[in-house]
């Protein structure tokens, strides 16, 4: 386990020196453990070059095994920490950023006044790494775009309301209605990743319209898309849920046609213990998502 705790440790710091300074070992002492990983895992983690290290493309697939393991043992130090304390101490759950950036943090003042002693760990991650984590049995609940690829948890549906346009105020569309792919051709738009669910989505929408897909701009975040809206870069379609909480003057909200819809689940892990904590948290989301959705344009 030492020898994993100083190639990680290199890993993160970049240098065996800052590594043995984080572990509060001698440098020679991590260099030997660096050795001794690599002659029990019979490869090159490093090449080394008048004094430095550099990590070959093994070792970088080593780090990734690496951070799951110690996820997963960061993990069961905190089941055993919430058996002690009590299992409603702490809540670890992760969520997309459409929900972790405004929408849950909005609420926890709320929580925060009915459950004055939980903990709140909220991770703001990518759907495919909240899938890993459910999977993984790592959090208590996380919130996912469907669909979903994996097992090992159970899924409920949150939500399914759709994406809507986000246009400059002065813009031409800005006074539309609904607007739909025809109206985006010839003005600059701000579009999904491909690799994201709601990329292949949007791209979908468009072929079903006889439209070309063609971007100026694209992101894998609402929030980052909502902003370029605001600094009058284009138009944007983005989660109702960014949309509400982080509404702003310089952008008006038009529906979309055809509906494009923002599936957002609720991952619950299967061996993780029932939590009353957890199911008033989600009693308080389910509240403030049923607000949003119904100030939303229509």
């Amino acid at each position: 386990m030492l020898y994993l705790v100083a190639f990680r440790a290199v890993m993160l710091t970049g240098t065996v020196s800052a590594a043995a300074e984080l572990m509060g070992r001698s440098q020679p002492a991590v260099s030997r453990l660096l050795d001794k990983l690599e002659d029990e895992l019979g490869v090159t983690l490093f090449e080394r070059r008048r004094g430095r290290v550099n990590p070959t493309p093994v070792a970088h697939l080593l780090l990734d095994e690496v951070e799951r393991a110690f996820a997963s043992l960061d993990s069961l130090k905190g089941f055993a920490r919430r058996i002690a304390e009590g299992e409603s101490s702490r809540i670890a759950t992760a969520v997309m950023p459409a929900l972790g950036i405004s929408f849950i943090p909005q609420l926890l003042a709320a929580f925060r006044r009915e459950w004055p002693h939980t903990k709140v760990l909220l991770n703001v991650r990518l759907s495919v790494k909240i899938e890993e984590w459910a999977a993984a049995q790592q959090i208590d609940f996380g919130m996912a775009e469907a669909p979903l690829r994996r097992s090992g948890f159970s899924t409920t549906m949150f939500s399914d309301a759709p994406y809507i346009a986000a246009i400059p105020r002065h813009h031409p569309l800005a006074d539309r209605a609904r607007i739909g792919p025809a109206d985006l051709q010839g003005t600059p738009f701000i579009a999904w990743a491909s690799f994201t669910a709601a990329g292949q989505l949007v791209a979908q929408a468009f072929r079903s319209s006889g439209v070309k897909y063609d971007a100026d701009f694209e992101t894998t975040v609402s929030a980052t898309a909502y902003e370029m809206v605001k600094q009058d870069i284009g138009i944007a379609l983005i989660d109702p849920y960014t949309a509400v909480t982080q509404l702003d003057k310089r952008v008006r909200l038009v529906p979309f046609a055809p509906v494009i819809p923002f599936n957002v689940a609720v991952l619950r892990p299967e061996s993780r213990p029932a939590n009353r904590a957890v199911d008033a948290l989600l009693d308080l989301m389910a509240t403030e998502r049923d607000r949003i959705l119904a100030a939303l344009p229509r």
